[in-house]
């Protein structure tokens, strides 16, 4: 295990870049056919509304500006949306992980060497490292998802990107990430970062959410719909 001594000091301010750096706070699938119907995905205008002033509002935001200055001041922010994909593949792969990071029954020095050796066995860059660091010394792992999503509105918002929160019952395979996000490019008129949920509970289809509008074309929903239906 990976001890926490290695790594590097932690600035454990609360507000801004002051989290990371000690700089002062900021102020202020089933088989067959297609799995889901793209001619059901019409979006229209939509008006991007993931605004750092907006991100801003909540703890989460606030650690995810954190993370994105300090990674932009450092020409890394694609080494930390990388590293961020994979914190959320083991956030969705390991119970334990998950178990780390919710669970109100571990202790501030256990969960910080616990996410050190993490970060070791997941290869994660040295800012994201000590991000998750911080994170579990002020007790906020459990912020860690709500993160990782602000923080890739603020990189797609940087690259001039939109981005599409997109929920499916099962993973999509990369030709089916690509064919949607082909889509949505065509539909906004403008490139889409697209930000993958898997959802077993939505059952089939897709939920795709992009700023204020929602398109939800998931099976749940249709026969939620339905059963609404045959009660009249």
């Amino acid at each position: 295990m990976l001890a926490i001594a290695q790594l590097p000091p932690f600035s454990y301010c609360i507000a801004g870049t002051a989290l990371l750096t000690g700089r002062q706070p900021m102020r202020g699938r089933p088989c067959g056919a297609p799995f889901f119907a793209w001619e059901e995905i019409h979006l229209g205008e939509v008006t991007r509304v993931e605004n750092s002033g907006g991100i801003q509002a909540s703890l989460s935001g606030r650690y995810a500006t954190a993370l994105f200055e300090l990674a932009r001041d450092e020409k890394a922010i694609d080494a930390v949306a990388a590293s961020l994909q994979t914190v959320k593949t083991a956030l969705t792969d390991s119970e334990e992980f998950r178990r780390l990071t919710t669970s109100p029954l571990v202790g501030r020095n256990e969960a910080t060497k616990a996410v050190a050796a993490t970060a070791a066995a997941l290869a994660l860059d040295p800012i994201t490292t000590k991000f998750l660091g911080v994170l579990a010394h002020n007790r906020r792992l459990g912020q860690l998802g709500a993160v990782i999503r602000s923080f890739g509105q603020l990189a797609a918002r940087h690259r001039g990107e939109t981005t599409a929160e997109v929920t499916s019952a099962h993973p999509l395979s990369p030709d089916q990430v690509e064919q949607l996000r082909a889509k949505l490019k065509t539909q906004l008129a403008r490139d889409v970062a697209v930000d993958l949920t898997v959802d077993p509970s939505i059952l089939g289809g897709l939920i795709v959410k992009i700023g204020s509008r929602q398109i939800d074309s998931s099976i749940r929903s249709k026969l939620n719909t339905l059963a609404i239906a045959m009660k009249g």
